[in-house]
């Protein structure tokens, strides 16, 4: 039962985290999830979701091909990751202020103790029609700083539409 409650610990992290300003209501909200196959193993504390993972938790909502939870060592002051994979891994959420926030990847890592995110291959975020796209994006959410590179043959682009990111009336 303590492992099912840190895999609930650790999901929630994952799925709040994306935004400081997401739905403040989302992290008190029951978390689903749904896949085609699911498994546990007990003896290396990991569980994994298999084929049309759906999570969703108030107004998130996480679609992937797979999803793996690894709790680490009990006594080893270490926290939960939480890695998703898919063509691609999709997310999006709402934040207090009414906007949406989108993001996919090729691979999406978590690291909670940490609390780092990583975005891997064609990974993307945007809030309306503002986006930046990279190989790499990263996200450390107590610095609340993002990093964005892309390989030596490619650039990173962001566009940035300020009016739709100051007009708090628009979704």
């Amino acid at each position: 039962m303590k492992f099912k409650n840190n895999l609930l610990l650790a999901t929630t992290l994952m799925l709040v985290s994306l935004s400081a300003a997401a739905l403040k209501e989302d992290t008190n909200q029951p978390i689903n999830i749904v896949s085609d196959n699911q498994s546990l193993d007990m003896e290396h504390n990991v569980v994994t979701f298999l084929d049309n993972v759906v999570i969703t938790q108030g107004s998130i909502l996480i679609k992937a091909n797979k999803v793996v939870i690894t709790r680490p060592p009990e006594g080893s002051n270490q926290k939960e990751t939480v890695e998703a994979f898919g063509s691609p891994v999709t997310f999006h959420q709402l934040l207090d202020d009414g906007k949406p926030v989108d993001g996919k990847a090729n691979k999406v890592h978590y690291d909670l103790g940490k609390e780092f995110l990583t975005l891997t291959g064609n990974a993307e975020l945007k809030q309306l029609d503002s986006k930046i796209n990279g190989d790499v994006i990263t996200y450390d959410v107590k610095k609340q700083q993002l990093n964005a590179s892309s390989a030596a043959n490619s650039r990173v682009k962001t566009v940035l539409i300020p009016n739709q990111l100051n007009d708090k009336k628009k979704k």
